[in-house]
């Protein structure tokens, strides 16, 4: 089976002056993970101490149960001391890492553990307080510290199963079977480990999808503002035009009236050659249909727009052909137009790079369309996508280059995304002739021709 990585990153399409390959392994930068406010685990701290409060005066007083109460009040009060000194010491804004989180919760585990030890052990029903440190590190740790933070409950429910002070209780001392307290170690062991299994689960991949997002968000404002400065350099060239030529036609009646050996003649002569060549680069920004505001420019023909977002991946060993044509009879023989938007150069240009840097000699560009539908297909004759990785394409962080050149897996999350902002269908698949290749169709529905 063949192996194909993913859509590489990279966050914007190149310049002119630095080809696509060339920044084919670059990636959007994402924002550090900052952790989880202290603040927020204060105030659940705060809440534990109260509940264990509440429910020790209960069972004290109101049910007449013996407790001990010194020992009990005592470590409750620990607690609340050491969370009343945390709150003091630091700002409610603060926010801690991951290790210190981990303690925090760790202690709160051990403290808990404790009062279970005085009260019971697994015979008090509040034995599955023991979970709720651990599903709430499920959502905020890292896979490191849930293991260390599920080790710590097990052990701690394995002591409390075999070592404990009796029960709180009224008559005789109450005894379980012992078949019945082993289901209940295995039981809260079990469901330890399922917690933390699936709490961090979802939590990472909630936290992956929105670095995901954000990373696309990047990639897409960065194509907007390159856009911006494109239609600020098309302007500046419209408005500077008239007064060049002005000043070009003065230079030129200057240079004729003047003497060969007037003193003069090489300056004026220097001030002729940079007003064209002023002239020159003018064209070119009016030329370039990237930055002009103009309806001619707005609207382009979708073969146009597709070659314009993968002219920057030319590598000199990788040909790009482009191919494009109505398909079917009764369809009109001039291409669609399509809006040239952020989300099509950066979608195309991601799905263009990946094929250029994975090709062997050569990729595909073929735009077809009907009076139903347009669509482009860049395929190229490398090793193709792999099976295992075909129902994955389109997830963050899915890349058999991941951590490899700055790969982070999000190419093809990016394009996916960007291009469906647009209302397209993108779909992967391999070639099926012989050599194999990669294959990836960009299909929007309801194209507008301009006849219409």
């Amino acid at each position: 089976m063949t192996v194909r990585a993913e859509i590489s990153s990279s966050p914007t399409n190149p310049g002119p002056a630095a080809p696509g390959p060339a920044n084919a392994g670059a990636t959007p930068s994402l924002p550090a993970r900052g952790g989880v406010r202290l603040r927020a685990l204060v105030l659940i701290r705060w809440a534990a101490v109260a509940g264990q409060f509440f429910t020790a005066a209960v069972v004290q007083w109101g049910l007449g149960f013996g407790l001990p109460v010194l020992a009990v009040g005592g470590t409750i009060a620990l607690s609340a001391l050491l969370n009343l000194t945390v709150s003091l010491g630091r700002p409610a804004s603060a926010r801690i890492d991951d290790r210190e989180a981990t303690i925090f919760l760790a202690f709160d585990i051990l403290q808990l553990a404790v009062l279970l030890y005085l009260t019971g052990g697994l015979l008090n029903p509040f034995a599955l307080l023991l979970l709720a440190p651990v599903a709430i590190g499920a959502t905020i740790l890292s896979l490191a510290s849930n293991i260390a933070l599920s080790l710590l409950t097990i052990v701690s429910i394995g002591v409390l199963g075999v070592f404990h002070q009796p029960l709180p209780w009224r008559g005789p001392p109450l005894e379980l079977p012992e078949i019945y307290q082993a289901g209940a170690w295995a039981g809260l062991t079990l469901t330890t480990l399922l917690i933390t299994l699936y709490g961090w689960r979802l939590a990472e991949e909630a936290r992956q999808m929105a670095d995901a997002l954000a990373a696309a968000q990047a990639a897409l404002s960065r194509e907007q503002r390159m856009s911006a400065l494109g239609a600020l350099a098309a302007a500046a060239a419209h408005e500077l035009g008239s007064p060049l030529s002005t000043i070009a036609v003065v230079a030129k009646e200057m240079l004729r009236e003047i003497e060969p050996d007037d003193p003069l003649r090489e300056d004026v002569e220097l001030l002729s050659a940079e007003s064209d060549r002023c002239r020159s680069i003018l064209a070119r920004l009016s030329v370039d249909p990237a930055g002009d505001v103009s309806d001619a420019y707005t609207l382009v023909p979708l073969p146009a727009l597709i070659e314009a977002a993968a002219q920057n991946y030319d590598r000199d060993n990788v040909e790009i052909t482009y191919e494009s044509g109505p398909v079917g009879d009764g369809t009109p023989a001039m291409a669609p137009i399509q809006v040239r938007s952020p989300e099509i150069m950066q979608g195309i240009g991601n799905i263009v790079q990946n094929a250029v840097s994975f090709a062997r000699r050569e990729v595909r560009i073929v735009t077809r369309w009907t009076t139903e539908w347009s669509e482009v297909e860049v395929t190229d004759d490398g090793p193709g996508f792999s099976e295992a990785l075909l129902d994955e394409l389109g997830t963050p962080f899915i890349s058999t280059r991941q951590g490899e050149e700055g790969h982070m897996g999000l190419g093809v999350f990016i394009a996916k995304t960007l291009l469906e902002r647009t209302g397209a269908t993108v779909t992967f698949g391999n070639r099926t002739v012989s050599g194999g290749g990669a294959a990836v169709s960009v299909r929007w529905p309801n194209p507008v021709f301009k006849a219409t």
